[in-house]
């Protein structure tokens, strides 16, 4: 009997087990690597902890929560692949990395949406199309459906029989949706952040006074960057992941575990490593702002208007 034969079989009646079905005839077609994942589980307990500490230090509890949250999230979804190593056929295991690595990457997307509102005020919010508190409202609550609908899918696609039950197609269907709609937030945002990037360049000679030592400071640049770097690996991994849930259960991109390991393991270690290595509570360093006798607050998660008003004509 051919791996083919074992995965349908596997796929319609749940009998195999480490011991009677190789790992080929798993949904993943394959083993994970203890070290690979063993490598990720480490670095995003550890950018959690930094992300926690950072957050403390400089008071942005609203990027905090979710950089934390993601971060977790990406920990513990990587033990489930350990499990998987451990046995490819590991119900545990796959319903911890299924539901969990497919919405963490919507915490870290959430870090990102966080920042625009104050990078807009720093610059100057009457060159924005929104005022910069909506930026807030629109993305976090686009990022919170996304987040609803890849989790419900996730966990209907764990606790199905496998590829044929109708919950798993159900469950691949909503987290397809979930990933395409959070992939339509990222385009949206992209789009929006370089349109007003478009309108601070037509418009350099009439910034916000207030903050022209903080914009001129390399710390600040470095972190506008880190910014576009973290947003464009956390794109390319729900493209990525779109690509893969749209093929079906154990198709040949889903059963590709380099892919995996470049297009989403990695992309995300590098969107919460750039966030770490220039934490916008760092970046934002209000006593470089000419506000800074008034107690001017430039933090990213804060979702005050008194930084609003006292940094801005918002």
């Amino acid at each position: 009997m051919d791996a083919l034969e074992l995965f349908r079989r596997a796929d319609n009646g749940g009998n195999c087990t480490k011991d009677t079905c190789p790992a080929s005839a798993s949904i993943y077609g394959y083993a994970p690597s203890l070290a690979a994942n063993a490598l990720f589980l480490a670095i995003f307990l550890l950018s959690g902890l930094i992300h926690s500490v950072q957050g403390i230090k400089f008071k942005t509890w609203s990027f905090l929560i979710v950089m934390v949250i993601g971060n977790l999230c990406e920990a513990a979804g990587y033990g489930g692949r350990i499990m998987l190593h451990n046995d490819a056929f590991s119900d545990a295991g796959f319903k911890l990395q299924i539901v969990l690595l497919t919405f963490a990457p919507a915490f870290l997307a959430a870090g990102i949406y966080f920042t625009l509102k104050h990078i807009i005020i720093i610059f100057g919010a009457e060159f924005s199309r929104l005022r910069p508190k909506w930026y807030t409202y629109i993305f976090i609550t686009c990022d919170i459906f996304s987040i609803v609908l890849q989790g419900a899918g996730g966990a209907l696609a764990s606790v199905a029989n496998g590829p044929g039950d109708s919950l798993m197609d159900v469950g691949d269907n909503l987290m397809i949706t979930g990933l395409a709609f959070q992939v339509f937030t990222l385009l949206i945002f992209g789009v929006l952040a370089t349109e007003y990037a478009l309108r601070v360049r037509t418009h350099k000679n009439e910034l916000n006074p207030m903050t022209f030592d903080l914009r001129r400071s390399r710390k600040f640049r470095f972190f506008l960057v880190a910014l576009c770097i973290a947003y464009s690996a956390i794109l390319i991994r729900c493209i990525y992941r779109v690509a893969e849930m749209a093929g079906g259960w154990g198709n040949s991109i889903m059963q590709n575990e380099a892919g995996f390991i470049a297009l989403d393991s990695v992309m995300c270690v590098v969107a919460t490593v750039a966030l770490n290595a220039f934490h916008p509570g760092w970046c934002f360093d209000y006593r470089s702002m000419g506000g800074a006798t008034e107690k001017t607050v430039v933090s990213a998660g804060s979702d005050t208007e008194e930084m609003a008003t006292k940094t801005s004509s918002v």
